[in-house]
């Protein structure tokens, strides 16, 4: 991996005119992203232990109608609070201890796996792909599940007071 500063982060996100900037396979561990444009950024496999990415929009290109992309990418610890993941795909991404609350995750593919105890605190999954996802330990309290597929998801000591849209 290739580990990238904020500087050469931004350069990078200028140089492809805001969006679908390609990250893949970058160390990118504890940078704090807050203010850069990632849009249809491509994470795939990259390093964002620890990272700040408060805020952030990952969402859809408007430009061209491109998704983020974190699969495989390592969030473990990741400060994604209040940020626009709507669409990004995390299949297979290590998001254990990353803070989500208040993420805007509507039709995400969060089908992660091996992980536990993330923050979903308050986090829009509507719609959200979280079929076979280990959400052992998640704190999922107020979080909207209205559509969500759970289905083969490990819930083992998850949080869900207040969460609506849940199946009883």
């Amino acid at each position: 991996m290739a580990e990238l500063t904020r500087r050469e982060v931004e350069a990078l996100v200028a140089a492809t005119d805001g969006g679908n900037v390609n990250l893949a396979c970058r160390d990118l561990a504890g940078l704090v992203f807050r203010g850069i444009d990632l849009r249809g950024a491509n994470l795939t496999g990259a390093n964002l232990t620890g990272a700040d990415l408060e805020g952030v929009d990952l969402s859809t290109n408007r430009q061209t109608e491109t998704s983020g992309v974190c699969v495989r990418s390592v969030l473990a610890g990741a400060n994604l609070r209040d940020a626009n993941l709507s669409r990004v795909n995390f299949a297979g991404a290590n998001l254990e201890g990353a803070d989500l609350e208040g993420a805007d995750l509507e039709d995400a593919n969060l089908s992660f796996e091996g992980d536990d105890h993330v923050v979903l605190r308050k986090a829009n999954l509507r719609r959200a792909k979280l079929s076979g996802a280990n959400l052992t330990g998640a704190d999922l309290s107020g979080a909207d599940l209205t559509g969500a597929d759970l289905t083969n998801a490990s819930l083992y000591r998850a949080v869900l007071d207040g969460a609506t849209g849940y199946p009883s």
